[in-house]
């Protein structure tokens, strides 16, 4: 599914950022350097205070009833922003790709959504394409290598906009993996009811990694961060560093090296 291209940020424009579950309760530093960046670019930033879920677990196994009344919660929240913000591109694709499937039987909810779907970016997406963020304020010296998340990447079309923010940090070195497209086998749920299949998938990825000899790999949803960074460390890799875009972005991270 497309949508039109949004129109450049205007000084006046307000931005929801949608911090998501994993972040508040893994990472909530993630969302501090999203918030770091959004200002640095000059947007006027609000973090909704009553934000809950997307329903993303729901609505993939199943529950379309509790991810129904998530969805309207949040699409209540944030229809009111010019923009909306995330720094997670499965949480991103399901607000912007499947609510509107999710309220295909409620024409009135449906209507309001198709308004707001286009004001839904992930984050490197909303700060290379509508904010035209041409300097970063992180600095770092080192080799990183990227993993394009999933739903990021075939819900949202994000692949160019990371590579294009990293590439403003001088001294980053990007080394690109074999298949940096591949899946990481997290998958949500999925690495819950088929655990060996997803550690499997996950070790290919790493093989990938290992291969760059880059010092970190870098990512933008933090459930493929949390399967990745577990994996290595059963592995025995305790040197390869796990790293959230918006931190390197944000210089909120110590060097990879």
């Amino acid at each position: 599914m497309s949508f039109p291209q949004a129109a450049r940020l205007l000084p006046t424009d307000r931005v929801a950022l949608f911090v998501t579950c994993l972040v508040d309760l893994m990472r909530p530093e993630i969302g501090f350097a999203a918030l770091k960046l959004l200002e640095h670019a000059g947007c006027q930033v609000v973090v909704p205070p009553d934000q809950t879920c997307c329903g993303q677990p729901a609505y993939n196994s199943g529950d379309r009833a509790a991810a129904h009344r998530l969805a309207e919660r949040v699409l209540e929240q944030l229809e009111g922003f010019d923009y909306v913000v995330v720094p997670s591109g499965s949480c991103g694709g399901m607000i912007k790709v499947h609510y509107l499937e999710l309220f295909s039987d409620d024409p009135s909810l449906r209507r309001r959504m198709s308004d707001l779907a286009p004001r839904v970016f992930e984050l490197t997406q909303f700060l290379a394409d509508v904010a035209h963020v041409r300097a970063v304020p992180g600095s770092a010296q080192g080799s990183i290598t990227y993993h394009d998340s999933c739903s990021g990447l075939r819900e949202l079309g994000v692949q160019t906009q990371p590579r294009a923010l990293l590439s403003q940090i001088r001294g980053l070195e990007l080394r690109e993996m074999g298949d940096s497209r591949a899946c990481c086998g997290f998958g949500g749920s999925f690495s819950l009811k088929y655990g060996e299949v997803s550690a499997a998938i996950g070790d290919e990825k790493i093989g990938q990694i290992h291969a760059t000899g880059a010092q970190a790999v870098v990512l933008g949803d933090l459930g493929c961060m949390l399967h990745l960074e577990g994996r290595l460390r059963r592995l025995g890799d305790d040197a390869t560093k796990v790293l959230h875009v918006a931190q390197v972005l944000a210089g909120e991270l110590e060097d990879p090296s």
